[in-house]
């Protein structure tokens, strides 16, 4: 649900912006929307400017703004948050206007923009506005470009869209800590003409990892490499919400990767093409089919298909540790091994002592075990024929026929027609479908 800030009154709340911007210090700042939890809003339709065809943030949603002078203005405050990282977890970030990632902004291609940013952190801070070309004292480059926004202050930055694309917001200010702590957001700046690039579905997500001890709230952000929550938009499965889609809908969905590695995007049932980077657009006669995208650091991807096939598809990175939840990195593996005897013996020092991985990982989906507070199943989620075994960086693409054209509920699970089942082989039997 989104509530409101009350308004930062009067130019004295403010320190006027990045490159000192003298006529926006005169006006009340904009209001500073909150969102309170992590479902997946509805888009959010242009309520003036220039007409656009709005995106959808997973788990996530759309800062509005209001419309001053030609300008648009925009509120991002950046303060501690906390984020629910799927049920039965939390965790205590930092971002902007309630959440970890901020809220997405939308503008449109030519549009001038102002945003107001609030320190609410306990150490100076800045936005670097990745991707968008603008003037250089407006790049948030804490030092190089601009002062460092101490805290209880706000600066003010304001430039022109010059191109349309897929681009993010994040600190270059003890940028290792700041974005460690899920600091970072989403920008999606529309064509000016509403009929290019045009899909039916739009989605963006955000790529982030975090480390955080079972049993504890806030992340390690010294750790360099062994993350244990891999996640999209701070969430990770079963808390990623689905993707669904109306069967023949042209669908984008865009994502940036603020992770120290790499992500090939896998999607299943579905081929698609890389429309957008990080320089904007890939002409068509650029573009290739493909089921996987990588995604480095620091990079942007669009990918476009048409949900041509209908049924729950999965969508996850494959990079098979990337979705697990909680893991550790110092196991030992133990398959083949019988743990019979040492069962036996560790029973008597620990009770109910669990011996597992003997024969893989596999019953880690179906069990139940006492866990500390506040820490996920390394892998869970309930799928219609068990136990999914997923974590991390894992949703479902849900295509379906007869979705409302605005209609991003969750669907339910997919009732496949009969015959279309993968099934028992019973030995002697001819293979028959049931």
């Amino acid at each position: 649900m989104v509530t409101r800030r009350h308004f930062l009154g009067g130019s004295a709340a403010a320190m006027l912006g990045a490159a000192m911007v003298s006529r926006a210090g005169a006006a009340a700042l904009p209001e500073a929307p909150l969102q309170s939890g992590a479902a997946t809003q509805a888009p959010l339709a242009p309520p003036n400017g220039r007409p656009y065809n709005p995106v959808v943030t997973l788990n996530g949603w759309t800062l509005p703004w209001r419309m001053r002078d030609g300008w648009k203005e925009f509120h991002l405050v950046a303060e501690p948050v906390e984020r629910e990282m799927a049920p039965g977890m939390t965790a205590h970030l930092w971002g902007y206007n309630g959440q970890s990632p901020g809220p997405t902004i939308e503008c449109v291609e030519g549009d001038k923009v102002r945003i107001f940013v609030t320190n609410k952190l306990p150490e100076h801070t800045t936005v670097h506005w990745h991707g968008v070309i603008l003037p250089a004292g407006m790049d948030g480059v804490g030092g190089l470009t601009q002062p460092h926004v101490p805290p209880g202050k706000t600066f003010v930055y304001e430039f022109e869209m010059r191109h349309a694309g897929t681009f993010m917001y994040h600190p270059h200010s003890d940028e290792m800590v700041q974005m460690a702590m899920g600091m970072m957001g989403f920008i999606v700046v529309h064509p000016r003409d509403p009929a290019q690039m045009r899909v039916d579905r739009d989605f963006v997500f955000l790529i982030s990892a975090y480390d955080i001890d079972p049993g504890s709230y806030t992340p390690r952000v010294a750790e360099m490499t062994n993350f244990n929550l891999w996640t999209w938009n701070s969430r990770v499965f079963p808390g990623i919400a689905p993707l669904p889609v109306r069967l023949g809908d042209r669908v984008r969905i865009r994502m940036g990767n603020l992770t120290m590695t790499n992500h090939p995007i896998h999607l299943h049932g579905h081929r698609f093409e890389v429309t957008g980077t990080d320089g904007g657009w890939v002409p068509p006669s650029a573009r290739w089919p493909e089921v996987t995208t990588d995604v480095a650091v620091g990079q942007m991807r669009a990918i476009e298909f048409v949900a041509d096939n209908p049924g729950d598809w999965a969508f996850h990175c494959h990079k098979s540790h990337h979705t697990m939840n909680a893991m550790g990195h110092d196991l030992p593996t133990v398959i083949g091994v019988s743990q019979k005897d040492l069962a036996r013996r560790m029973d008597a020092l620990v009770p109910d002592y669990m011996r597992m991985g003997e024969a893989g990982m596999a019953d880690m989906g179906a069990m139940t075990m006492p866990l500390p507070a506040n820490t996920l199943p390394m892998m869970s989620g309930e799928g219609p024929f068990g136990p999914i075994e997923m974590g991390g960086m894992f949703t479902t693409l849900k295509v379906r026929a007869g979705l409302g054209r605005n209609d991003y509920r969750d669907p339910g699970w997919y009732r496949h027609p009969k015959g279309t089942v993968a099934f028992e082989h019973v030995e002697g039997k001819a293979p028959r479908q049931r």
